[in-house]
């Protein structure tokens, strides 16, 4: 009786501590029901602190090296070269205002509890005694702030070598990642510089549109569903579309400073102190590998931008921000998501010409990146041909040139975690959803005994819920036997949650437990992205993709909240782009529902609606 009480009172911490860390906890589950899949590979002792920062440091040089043979023999085109001269804005951020205490306190008080081996007290201790070492902190970040320089100390990074998947070979060191752990204030005076950066160039709209990583409003999933619309609206029009799924090589790793600060300046506006900060904030930077208790070398860090820090993505995004002049040069649609960078063209199946567009416009993308020290990864590009059946066969024998590199287009690709196939419509994705949601769920099944019902709702969500939900706005109007499969998963989760037996009805379970069905949690996210199109709070492209519907004369829809519902043909490709459905299932809505004040209000009353038909009650 004690060592169960004990093992649950063990489960309960762990959970709670790593209740935000799903990589963390997956691995503790695995080691508690002696389940080798998903369990965190160790580090072999043949390999050394030294070892691996020999090799991170001289991955970047060999990217580096070969970026400039790259370069050496070719050279950028005149047109795209120009492209890199136009500023974005005429405004100016010349200086970062001092943060008020308040401000400071909300930032440290948010932020994950984090330690760093470079931290002179752990992050939880800080934040207890914060009312006390607030005012010197203040000092700090201010300091720095009205200064343009960052102190040495925080330019320090301990690498965490990381690998890449689970079941990769632990002893190859090219397997592994480099990750920076920085120092908790370092972090706290880079989100005060990000929250400043990020308000100046949200209001001057110097971001590029089609980029949606670590924006406020953007994700994978609106990305996604503005790509998915588009290869969705095209193949209702009989038109083939080709997907480009472009692949860089440590791109993070290989940025150069200069090119960096010119762009901050010449193209973002950022000019007198907060320059001067950047400059201070990107030089004499280090940093070491520590493993097993054992610290490498220091070595100075000459190029790119540190993984793990807070500005390191969104410095990225304003590094690439020619690239989208240059893709637009070529009448090629694109979408980028930090790194991950997308190209697709749709065109009628006779005609190649327009298809063969794509083959020029990544030749210069791969020039253009050359030259700014980005290496376009070849081997892991893919290309997929997309659309109607009939379409395709038409060019079962596409070749592509693309750059340096001949290419035929696949079936299906994993695009920002959802595998894209041909057809659109998702059979391998959910497929995979399905046989890795089972594989979690027979782990927590073991352990449930030991749970209590909190704790395993947690674990059910983190790992469960979590892959139903993500990214389900795409899977709308897919066939009646796929999302049976998710709601078959949905359903047993419920049933180990609550210790259901097998044959009894499950239905009363899911209200019980207030979980919507597979179907209409597909239909709260549509609608939801909908709403916050409607009220700014979605991504452009998402707001571009609807529009209010206005009665030709005086009718009593008029103010009605009603949106347009576009045309489609008799296919039922467009009928589940985000556009056509969207707008179906808005105008279904009740009037109360949609007139919602705020999102949490509309969260409420439109799960209430759903909740009713699905349960009827």
């Amino acid at each position: 009786m004690e060592l169960n009480k004990a093992r649950s009172a063990y489960l309960a911490s762990q959970i709670e501590i790593n209740k935000n860390n799903p990589r963390v906890l997956f691995s503790v589950i695995s080691k508690l029901t002696k389940s080798q899949a998903g369990t965190e590979p160790q580090i072999p002792a043949i390999h050394t602190s030294n070892d691996f920062m020999d090799f991170f440091d001289s991955k970047t040089e060999n990217i580096r090296d070969k970026i400039k043979q790259i370069n050496s023999t070719s050279s950028l085109s005149s047109g795209v070269a120009d492209l890199e001269q136009n500023p974005v804005t005429e405004v100016r951020l010349e200086v970062f205002n001092p943060l008020p205490q308040l401000e400071l306190e909300k930032i440290i008080s948010s932020s994950n509890s984090t330690t760093c081996t470079l931290d002179a007290v752990p992050t939880k201790l800080l934040k207890q005694v914060l009312p006390d070492i607030i005012k010197p902190l203040l000092m700090i970040v201010n300091s720095s702030l009205t200064l343009g320089h960052v102190p040495k100390a925080f330019k320090t990074a301990v690498i965490k070598p990381l690998i890449k998947k689970p079941n990769l070979d632990p002893t190859v060191l090219s397997n592994y990642r480099p990750i920076s752990n920085l120092p908790f204030i370092s972090k706290i005076l880079e989100k005060a510089v990000a929250q400043q950066l990020c308000s100046y160039l949200q209001r001057n709209q110097i971001y590029e549109k089609f980029q949606s990583g670590f924006r406020p409003h953007h994700s994978t999933e609106t990305a996604l569903v503005k790509i998915t619309n588009d290869l969705l609206t095209a193949a209702d029009q009989g038109c083939a579309s080709l997907l480009v799924l472009l692949d860089l090589s440590a791109a993070f790793d290989t940025i150069d400073h200069t090119i960096l600060l010119e762009r901050l300046e010449n193209m973002v506006g950022v000019t007198g102190t907060a320059l001067a900060w950047f400059k201070s904030y990107l030089t004499d930077r280090y940093q070491f590998v520590r493993l097993n208790d054992m610290s490498s070398s220091y070595t100075k860090v000459r190029y790119g931008i540190p993984k793990g820090s807070i500005l390191g993505p969104l410095l990225f995004t304003l590094y690439m921000l020619p690239l989208g002049k240059v893709i637009r040069k070529h009448d090629v649609n694109f979408h980028c998501y930090a790194d991950d960078t997308q190209l697709f063209i749709s065109a009628k199946p006779d005609d190649r010409v327009r298809l063969k567009k794509i083959e020029d416009c990544v030749k210069d993308v791969k020039s253009w990146m050359s030259h700014n020290f980005l290496l376009l990864n070849s081997d892991k590009t893919e290309v997929l041909l997309l659309g109607p059946k009939a379409a395709r066969n038409k060019l079962s024998d596409l070749m592509l040139n693309l750059a340096d590199f001949s290419a035929t287009p696949g079936s299906a690709a994993k695009n920002l975690g959802v595998i894209i196939d041909s057809d659109l419509a998702f059979d391998k994705h959910i497929s995979n959803v399905t046989r890795t949601a089972f594989l979690h769920l027979r782990n927590i099944a073991k352990l449930r005994n030991a749970l209590s019902l909190h704790d395993a709702e947690k674990l059910v969500h983190a790992f469960i819920t979590s892959r139903l939900d993500y990214c389900n706005a795409l899977l709308s109007g897919c066939s009646g036997s796929n999302l049976n499969k998710l709601q078959l998963v949905q359903n047993a989760a419920a049933r180990v949650l609550t210790k259901t037996r097998k044959f009894e009805h499950i239905s009363p379970v899911l209200s019980a437990l207030h979980w919507l069905p597979v179907k209409f949690c597909i239909d709260y996210k549509i609608l939801l992205l909908t709403y916050k199109a409607l009220h700014g709070l979605a991504p452009e492209y998402l707001q571009d993709l609807i529009s209010c519907y206005e009665p030709p004369r005086l009718l009593r829809s008029q103010g009605a909240g009603l949106l347009v519902v576009p045309k489609i043909q008799r296919s039922s490709a467009g009928g589940r782009a985000f556009s056509y459905k969207a707008p179906q299932l808005w105008n279904n809505l009740p009037e109360y529902v949609r007139d919602s004040d705020t999102v949490s209000i509309f969260k409420s009353r439109l799960k209430t609606y759903l909740f009713s038909l699905a349960f009827g009650n």
